[in-house]
C-alpha cells in the first residue's frame, strides 16, 4: 500500500482561503454586476444585444450611410428596369441578357433595385429602419409610462381603485386592436392637430400602439407592486412614518426598473410587427417614405421575377424582431435573482 502523501500547510489552507475570497469577491459585487457577468455569459443574448445596437446606429446614421453606399431613397433608376415587366435588367445596356432574379445587385447597389422604379433598396432598407424603430420604440415608451402608472397605481392602492383599473385592463385586452387601428388610420383627415402627412400618421400610429397595449405591462407591474407592498423593507418605512409618495417613489419604483426594462425590450418587437402589419396593409405610413411593410406590400406582385424584392425587407423584420427577442431574453435570464453565477 502506497503511503499518503505528505501535503504543506500552507497547501491544506490555500483552497479554503480562495473560496473564501472568491464568496466575498462575489458578495461583493452589486446587482449590475451580478447581471453583467450572467449576460456576458449568454452568447444568444449578447449577439442580440450587438444586432440590436448596430440597428440603432444604422437608423441614427442613415443620411451617411446613404451618400456613402446607396443613393436617395426615393431616387428613381428607371433605366435599370424593363418597362413592360418591371423587372430588373441583367446589364440595361445590354437586355438581351434578360432580367437579374436578384435586383441587379452590384458595387454601385448592394442590395439591388425595386423593380418599376428602380430605386436603391439598401437605402430604402436603412430608412425603413429608422421609420420602424421610431414608431415602435416611442409606442412602446408610451405604453410602459401608462401601464407602470395605472399600474403602480391599482397594485399599491388596492380596493375599488383596483377593481375599476383591472376591469379597464380586461376592456383594452379584449378589444380589436388591428380592426379599430385600420379603421381609425383609414378615416384621419390630411391634417389634425397642428401635423400633417407622415407625421400625423406616425402620431396616431403611436397613439393606437401604445394606449390600446398598456394593459399587458400594466398587469406585470401590478402583480409586483403588490408582491413588493408586503415586503419587510416597505413594512419598516410605512412604520417610521412615510408616506404613499416616499414609498411608491423611493421603495416600490426602484425595484420595478428590471422587469420594466426587459419587458420593454420584448414589446419593441411587438410594435415593429404592428408597424409592418397596418404598412403592409396601406394603412401605415404614406409612401413614398420608406417602410419595411409598405416594401412587403410592393413586392408581392414581384415575388415570381424579382424574389430579392421580397426577401430582403422580410429579412430585415425577422432579423430585427429575433435580435430584439433574444436581447430580451437574456435580460430577463441575467437579471433572474434563481439564475446562477
Amino acid at each position: 500500500m502506497t503511503a499518503p502523501m505528505d501535503v504543506p500547510e500552507s497547501s491544506q489552507h490555500a483552497e479554503p482561503e480562495a473560496v473564501a475570497a472568491g464568496a466575498e469577491g462575489a458578495a461583493s459585487r452589486s446587482l449590475r454586476q451580478i447581471a453583467w457577468h450572467r449576460f456576458r455569459r449568454d452568447r444568444a443574448g449578447m449577439a442580440g444585444g450587438i444586432v440590436v445596437l448596430l440597428l440603432i446606429l444604422i437608423a441614427l446614421l442613415a443620411p451617411l450611410l446613404t451618400a456613402w453606399l446607396g443613393q436617395p431613397p426615393n431616387q428613381f433608376n428607371q433605366d435599370l428596369v424593363d418597362p413592360l415587366t418591371g423587372g430588373v435588367w441583367r446589364d440595361p445596356d445590354d437586355p438581351a441578357q434578360g432580367l437579374d432574379p436578384w435586383g441587379g445587385m452590384s458595387a454601385e447597389h448592394l442590395l439591388g433595385v425595386e423593380p418599376v422604379n428602380g430605386r436603391d433598396l439598401f437605402s430604402r432598407i436603412v430608412y425603413g429602419a429608422r421609420t420602424s424603430l421610431l414608431v415602435a420604440t416611442v409606442a412602446t415608451v408610451v405604453c410602459v409610462v401608462i401601464g407602470t402608472v395605472l399600474g403602480i397605481v391599482a397594485g399599491y392602492f388596492g380596493g375599488w381603485i383596483d377593481t375599476v383599473i383591472s376591469r379597464a385592463m380586461d376592456i383594452f385586452l379584449a378589444f380589436p386592436l388591428l380592426l379599430f387601428a385600420i379603421a381609425l388610420v383609414g378615416v384621419i383627415p390630411d391634417g389634425a392637430f397642428g401635423l400633417t402627412g407622415n407625421g400625423l400618421r406616425i402620431a396616431v400610429l403611436v397613439f393606437i400602439i401604445g394606449f390600446f397595449n398598456w394593459p399587458y405591462i400594466g398587469r406585470i407591474v401590478r402583480g409586483q407592486t403588490l408582491t413588493l407592498k408586503e415586503r419587510e423593507f416597505v413594512e419598516a418605512s410605512r412604520s417610521l412614518g412615510a408616506g404613499s409618495a416616499h414609498i411608491v417613489f423611493r421603495e416600490i419604483l426602484p425595484n420595478l426598473v428590471t422587469p420594466i426594462l426587459v419587458y420593454s425590450t420584448l414589446l419593441i418587437p411587438t410594435n415593429i410587427l404592428f408597424e409592418a402589419a397596418l404598412s403592409f396593409l396601406g394603412v401605415g405610413i404614406n409612401p413614398p417614405t420608406a417602410t419595411w411593410g409598405g416594401m412587403l406590400e410592393g413586392a408581392l406582385r414581384f415575388y415570381t421575377t424579382s424574389p430579392h424584392f421580397v426577401i430582403v425587407p422580410g429579412l430585415a423584420i425577422f432579423v430585427t424582431v429575433l435580435a430584439f427577442n433574444l436581447f430580451g431574453d437574456g435580460l430577463r435570464d441575467a437579471f433572474d435573482p434563481r439564475s446562477s453565477d
